[in-house]
């Protein structure tokens, strides 16, 4: 239970109200780590102060290695646990679930590996707390490789600039893209190598200590040990859990975001002693109207978290089926269109919750002090990665022409069958 549930609703926990609580010891086990990270929630947004001490708080608390295997170091923990504790962190600050994105990815993409020493390598170093970020995105074009991977006098560096480079400002590895002659790479540089520059210049209005912005290579040295995939940049993801890992850990960090607004909401509303266009001194929490405004919250916060765990379950299946042989390449397909569903109602339903919690109270809602506003700008700006509009017109064709969309360009590839999804 989070320090605000407690003082709030002595009896018991909002989230118990709405059968959202589990009991389970992972809850128990991160709770007191994740109401820490909540206490100072606020006091970072007003004074941009990175969470460099949070994530710090979730290596220590093993959080990072959650996901890598019991034989490497890790946990093993199933995606379902995962996502559940990622809405939880996604409650008390969903700038860290942003933060760690790539690192989870990371691991996921090694679990899919063939490479047996090279799982053992770097999850190992996973689970002794070492934290990967990523350089692979930039602002003129998805698939464009502006980094070189270059040789000099027998050594090799990296030259070239990215941007949303989210999470590199706190690891220990940045997961680089980069163009070696005639294909693209990935290889992972130290975080602290000389010629790296990781710059805190992301500007969005949202997730805003994400360290989202420019990492720089100037002539930065790298050990060809340490590429780890040659690939065509131009060619859609096939035959992977990552697209669906990626979108449904947003989903996740969405309802942790509805979490938050419902509990803010309940607190802001209990200590109040004036209702707007009552005189003297009156209690909003006995006016059916703000009852009818909380029970909404309490509903896109049960639909979202409900969401988020049924897409886990699914991804989960797959995973299973993954190991035992069982997938197909429609199995992909099928699993990404459940996950772009998914995400059309989270992100629609958070953006609800986030500007119904106004609804409570007047102006006094919009106090700098409190910075309501953030769960809005953070939620507006984690649908925004991934535009749902397009997503929405993919699930369109696939159900319409039996035609599956790439994650990278929302371009029809191939052929599909849209039967597996149709409704009983």
């Amino acid at each position: 239970m989070s320090a605000v549930e407690s003082r709030t609703n002595p009896g018991h926990s909002i989230a118990d109200a709405a059968q959202l609580l589990s009991d389970d010891p992972l809850t128990r086990r991160f709770a007191p780590v994740f109401a820490r990270i909540a206490e100072g929630a606020v006091e970072r947004e007003q004074h941009r102060e990175l969470a460099y001490a949070p994530v710090e708080w979730l290596r220590e608390a093993g959080y990072t290695r959650l996901r890598v295997p019991r034989r490497y170091g890790g946990e093993g923990i199933s995606l379902t646990q995962f996502f559940a504790l990622v809405t939880r962190l996604g409650e008390a600050d969903s700038n860290l679930p942003q933060i760690l994105r790539v690192h989870g990815g990371f691991i996921e993409s090694l679990l899919e590996q063939d490479d047996e020493s090279l799982r053992e390598r770097w999850l190992t170093r996973v689970a002794q707390g070492q934290i990967v970020g990523g350089a692979v995105s930039e602002r003129t074009g998805v698939t464009n490789n502006s980094v070189r991977l270059t040789q000099t006098d027998g050594a090799w560096h990296l030259e070239g600039e990215k941007y949303y480079t989210t999470g590199t400002l706190y690891a220990d590895w940045v997961d680089v893209t980069a163009r070696d002659g005639e294909s693209d790479v990935r290889v992972l540089v130290k975080a602290d190598t000389p010629g790296v520059e990781r710059i805190d210049d992301w500007d969005g209005f949202g997730q805003r200590l994400t360290g989202s912005g420019t990492a720089r290579f100037t002539h930065a040295p790298v050990s060809l040990d340490n590429l780890y995939r040659r690939y065509n940049a131009a060619e859609p993801r096939r035959n992977s859990l990552l697209t669906a890992y990626y979108q449904a850990l947003h989903v996740a960090n969405l309802a942790g975001i509805s979490r938050a607004a419902l509990r803010d909401a309940v607190a802001f509303t209990q200590a109040r002693t004036r209702t707007f266009g009552v005189p003297g001194e009156s209690s909003p929490r006995d006016n059916p109207l703000v009852h009818r405004v909380i029970g909404r919250l309490a509903s896109l916060a049960y639909s979202t978290q409900s969401i988020s765990a049924s897409l886990a379950r699914a991804i989960d299946e797959v995973s299973l089926a993954r190991e035992e042989g069982r997938t197909s390449e429609q199995t992909y397909i099928n699993l990404d269109i459940q996950t772009f569903q998914a995400q059309q109602i989270a992100i629609e339903q958070t953006l609800q919750a986030a500007t119904l919690l106004f609804e409570v109270s007047g102006a006094s809602a919009t106090s700098e002090a409190r910075r309501f506003d953030r769960y809005w700008r953070n939620a507006r700006v984690l649908a925004s990665h991934n535009p749902a509009i397009i997503r929405e017109a993919a699930i369109g064709d696939f159900y319409l022409n039996g035609k599956a969309h790439s994650e990278r360009f929302g371009v029809a590839r191939q052929p599909a069958s849209a039967s597996a999804l149709a409704p009983a």
